[in-house]
């Protein structure tokens, strides 16, 4: 698999849209609100993947990417895989890129949320040295506007 990560295309917003919403679903979809669920629609990823491409890093091939990532100043805002590429090991190629941007912008201790029972992530996360901090009521932006969610804060101090 392909782990040289480089910045999302613009012919890539639907793509990446698709892979987003379909991580989404499967992480989130048992273990968040049905209304959120609702608000989780192809076209507000859409959405939302057009406004942050300017901050997507991505990997694999133009046009099929296996995952992504964007920051939203010192928060790892956004981190997701294509189900084909979970377990493969590219995770850890866009852990390291995402790590290195927060590290290039001066971010000391970057955080991250993770919504409460997403084992999956959560281990992941604790594997790459991520700690969980503390459960924390966070905004999340959905096409209505912010819906809050109780996740788990975790931080990395990063060297």
């Amino acid at each position: 698999m392909a782990t040289e990560v480089r910045p999302a295309e613009p012919s890539e917003v639907d793509v990446l849209a698709r892979l987003w919403r379909q991580g989404w679903l499967d992480a989130h979809q048992a273990i968040v609100p049905e209304t959120l669920v609702a608000l989780r629609t192809l076209e507000s990823f859409t959405d939302r993947m057009a406004a942050a491409l300017p901050h997507v890093r991505t990997l694999g091939p133009v046009g099929a990417p296996l995952g992504f990532h964007f920051i939203k100043a010192d928060e790892l805002n956004q981190f997701y895989l294509a189900g084909e590429a979970r377990g493969t090991g590219v995770a850890q190629a866009l852990m390291a890129d995402a790590e290195a941007r927060l590290r290039e912008a001066g971010v000391a201790t970057p955080w991250l949320s993770c919504a409460i029972g997403n084992a999956r992530a959560a281990r992941f996360y604790e594997k790459s040295g991520w700690t969980m901090a503390r459960t924390e009521t966070v905004p999340t932006e959905t096409s209505t506007g912010m819906f809050t969610l109780e996740v788990w804060r975790y931080e990395k101090a990063l060297a």
